[in-house]
């Protein structure tokens, strides 16, 4: 699935599809997306809600690891496809993106559930 915004395109993964994402709502994250500049350019992103990033963060710090980092971290109210693209909208038109190193592969469908 490719979502066509204003400033960019939000990539899913071949899988990704309306029971991927209930399931991507219900779990509160999703991997494997991209986002895709107008040059062409890609950059991975990683949604997460606050509730599965607090969970996230509690279950790391049990083994010694006190914190969630993940390239192109994205941290959204509920991980739907409108807030998605609002946030990927939003951060391409701040110039996020540019201090990002853009992927040299196509990695979102790469990524498996």
């Amino acid at each position: 699935m490719i979502l066509q915004l204003e400033r960019c395109r939000l990539l899913f993964p071949d899988w990704y599809d309306e029971s991927a994402e209930a399931e991507a709502e219900h779990k509160g994250w999703l991997q494997g997306a991209e986002v895709e500049l107008d040059d062409g350019s890609r950059y991975p992103v990683h949604f997460y809600d606050p509730v599965r990033l607090a969970q996230d963060l509690e279950e790391e710090a049990k083994w010694d690891r006190p914190y969630v980092a993940e390239p192109g971290l994205v941290v959204v109210p509920t991980v739907t496809r409108a807030a998605m693209s609002q946030a990927v909208e939003q951060l391409a038109s701040t110039g996020y993106f540019a201090h990002l190193r853009p992927t040299t592969t196509d990695t979102a469908n790469r990524v498996h559930r």
